[in-house]
């Protein structure tokens, strides 16, 4: 269960919600082997490869990040592939309808860039042996079907050290989208990234229930503000809470993009995903026909998620020790969760020496000692 598994996940938070329907507008390694390709593509002709977006490419958040990996895929391969995507996709009945009308429009390689698509893929899927299909964040797959994802707890840790030297008043907000195990993850490999440089910093968190929401992105950052936080980052995919905390003169984290110029003062670094080179590297597999259904969880080593460069406020010898930890990450040597990992409680989840297993991380509903708030609690 993963980023965009809001539609089976909300009992998390006690309530349930409904996204508003959006009408498309068509724009012209731990890794498990399931079964082979489906068949070659036609040798001279270009791939035709589509893809499934939820937001506007426009909005410099999760879509407009995997928008640019689409772009760096036609950059690298040029006349090898023509691309095409369909935007604000919601994840109903018309993601179904969407996917497999690019499947008839003749695209051999469609990839579905958010969770919701997960069901609406498989069921297309079967009915198009002959295309590939690749979907973010599922754990569905079939002799057809891919799945992937970025570890994105890499990140966020390494923002969170930064958040734990910056703070003065030891208040650090966090703006949630949806508490599914992608988001509390994240959440927790921050707070756990803030606590290792200080340990006396809390971190309060505020759920908005939505991806992509300006306004009430804004209010949940300006009421963390309230409750005494200098310091802000996010799961939401707009820039505002950076542009906030720009007016506000405190400051904050980007997502999915380098949000940098939406607070040249405010921004310290951004969470950024990097689609590109798995996006390339799985059109020359369809291409030459060495495609495999996979599991791919890829993070810092492998060029999937990253920080972007980091505001030269921040203390040199914290740059340092974000550095260092950043090549423990891409070494193997360390992880977000290496233990001792305890809970709000102040009980053991993770022993000394050993580190979350992958099930407890996809799985995780629990917040670590840290963080104030329940999972459960309301919007703003």
């Amino acid at each position: 269960m993963d980023r965009r598994n809001f539609l089976k996940c909300t009992t998390l938070a006690g309530s349930s919600f409904a996204l508003a329907s959006c009408v498309p507008s068509i724009n012209s390694n731990s890794q498990d082997e399931v079964s082979p390709s489906a068949s070659p593509v036609v040798v001279n002709e270009p791939l035709k490869v589509g893809f499934v977006y939820v937001e506007s490419v426009g909005n410099f958040g999760w879509t407009y990040a995997h928008d640019l990996g689409r772009r760096d895929m036609e950059a690298n391969l040029q006349d090898k592939v023509k691309t095409t995507f369909v935007e604000n996709v919601n994840e109903g009945a018309d993601a179904q309808r969407v996917i497999r009308q690019l499947a008839l429009d003749g695209n051999k390689l469609i990839f579905t860039t958010s969770f919701g698509y997960m069901n609406p893929t498989i069921k297309v899927a079967k009915d198009f042996p002959d295309v590939v299909f690749e979907h973010c964040t599922g754990y569905k797959r079939a002799a057809n079907v891919g799945t992937y994802q970025g570890r994105f707890e890499e990140p966020r840790y390494l923002i969170g050290m930064i958040a734990g030297k910056m703070t003065k008043s030891n208040v650090v907000g966090f703006i949630g989208a949806y508490p599914i195990p992608e988001g509390i993850r994240g959440i927790n490999a921050f707070t756990q990234g803030v606590r290792v440089i200080n340990p006396q910093a809390k971190v309060k968190v505020l759920w908005v229930q939505s991806w992509y929401d300006p306004a009430r992105e804004k209010e949940a950052a300006q009421a963390l503000v309230n409750l005494g936080a200098d310091v802000l980052t996010q799961q939401t995919d707009s820039s505002t809470v950076v542009q906030l905390a720009e007016e506000k003169g405190i400051y904050a984290f980007g997502y999915n993009t380098d949000m940098s110029k939406f607070g040249q003062k405010a921004h310290l670094t951004s969470v950024i995903n990097k689609w590109g080179k798995f996006y390339t590297d799985k059109a020359l597999a369809v291409i030459s026909n060495t495609w495999k259904s996979q599991e791919v969880w890829d993070g810092i080593g492998e060029g999937m998620v990253d920080i972007s460069p980091m505001n030269q406020v921040i203390p040199d010898n914290v740059q340092q020790l974000v550095n260092a930890k950043r090549d423990e990450f891409i070494q193997g040597t360390a992880h977000p969760f290496d233990g001792p990992v305890k809970d709000q409680k102040g009980e053991v989840q993770v022993p000394k020496g050993k580190v979350l297993n992958k099930q407890g991380q996809l799985a995780m509903n629990w917040y670590v000692e840290g963080i104030e708030e329940s999972i459960s609690n309301d919007k703003p």
